[in-house]
């Protein structure tokens, strides 16, 4: 367990981090508030207003996700609608303020809200921008084409995402939160194959790119 309860969706909604209950709230307005999920909203509620990673009246709630995953298109709308509204949309602004003009750089600080949150505890994606940002004390040249104002330096833009990278793994091995830290451990291979797409001068993407897989293996990735 990694104090975040259950977690589950597109977007790895947990039920100790409150982003699962915005999801069950916005597939009730889409149902009348009459569903398979209802009968978890008191529990779901208190676990929102504690915070608390607790499973405890919880019990079937996986496998009625998992069910509604597969066959309801309005649950499937209501994740995506969280997912954008919580996640992505907070970090391609978090993207534009940076300046990141290049597709790699703007998917990792994707990547990076949906598992460090768009909070401002030392773990967050804020924090590890501000972290990363700070070690530029001077211009910094590469050749990605894109150039980044730093602190008031000229910092390459992979040049930037390359020192992210490496601030995100050791956020990842040895984070704050330490209830997170043994399964986050072992999730670092969202940053190895992002480090895998750098190294391949993957800077813009098309319909295609070669990634790393879970186990860490090279595959090919189609939209």
């Amino acid at each position: 367990m990694d104090g975040r309860g259950f977690t589950a969706g597109i977007a790895g909604f947990c039920t100790g981090t409150s982003d699962a209950w915005v999801v069950l709230q916005e597939y009730h307005k889409l149902t009348g508030g009459k569903d398979a999920f209802s009968k978890y909203d008191a529990v779901m509620k208190k676990l929102d207003q504690s915070n608390s990673g607790s499973v405890s009246g919880l019990d079937g709630y996986c496998s009625v996700w998992s069910k509604l995953g597969k066959s309801d298109a309005k649950f499937r709308a209501a994740q995506d609608k969280v997912r954008d509204e919580m996640y992505f949309d907070p970090s391609q602004k978090l993207a534009d303020k940076l300046g990141a003009q290049l597709d790699v750089t703007r998917a990792q600080l994707y990547d990076t809200t949906i598992q460090h949150g768009d909070g401002s505890d030392p773990d967050s994606v804020g924090a590890l921008i501000k972290k990363t940002s700070a070690s530029f004390k001077a211009d910094a040249k590469g050749s990605s084409g894109s150039t980044l104002k730093i602190n008031g330096h000229n910092v390459d833009e992979i040049v930037w995402l390359t020192k992210f990278l490496q601030v995100r793994m050791d956020d990842l091995k040895n984070p704050h939160n330490k209830e997170t830290q043994k399964e986050w451990a072992k999730s670092v291979t969202r940053v190895k194959s992002y480090q895998y797409v750098v190294a391949q001068k993957q800077y813009k993407w098309g319909s295609t790119i070669k990634a790393l897989n879970n186990d860490g293996k090279a595959t090919t990735v189609k939209c």
